[in-house]
């Protein structure tokens, strides 16, 4: 095994722990550690069908990273602005308060918008617990899919 290998098992498993934590952007880092050492091997390991297998996951898991919470509030029933809004009440509060702040910016934004367009407590609580369990669904999917990259990266170039 040569340095190129190790550096990308490590950006793989530094993907898997960046689907947990916020600052990490998981699976990109698990795409880059891929690529890289697919590079590294002159285009030939994984073969062709196992790099588009582990690219597919990638891509996957990164529209999950930044796609998920949004789906998750429009399913709810939030608004589409509701819904961008508490992605970025989110994001900004994910810097202030780390991950407790971002649930807390995503449930928060989507109770107060959606009461006050509607007066309804027990349909703007719905909403806000609909789209904060989204979010907290992608992140157990984002673990899944990159930790599947990582399995599937070393079966493909070990085995």
């Amino acid at each position: 095994m040569d340095l190129f290998f190790w550096l990308a098992l490590v950006l793989l498993v530094v993907g898997v722990v960046g689907s947990v934590l916020p600052f990490l952007p998981g699976a990109v880092l698990s795409v880059i550690g891929v690529l890289l050492y697919w590079w590294s091997s002159g285009f030939s390991d994984p073969g062709l069908f196992g790099l588009f297998g582990l690219l597919a996951i990638g891509v996957v898991a990164i529209a999950t990273d930044y796609g998920a919470g949004f789906i998750a509030a429009r399913v709810g029933g939030a608004s589409t602005r509701t819904a961008l809004l508490a992605g970025v009440v989110g994001f900004v509060l994910l810097f202030v308060l780390g991950p407790l702040g971002m649930f807390l910016g995503v449930a928060g934004t989507v109770f107060v918008i959606e009461y006050l367009e509607h007066e309804d407590a027990e349909e703007s609580g719905r909403r806000a617990l609909y789209t904060t369990a989204g979010v907290l669904a992608s992140s157990v999917v984002q673990v899944l899919l990159t930790l599947s990259m990582l399995v599937g990266f070393v079966v493909a170039v070990v085995l």
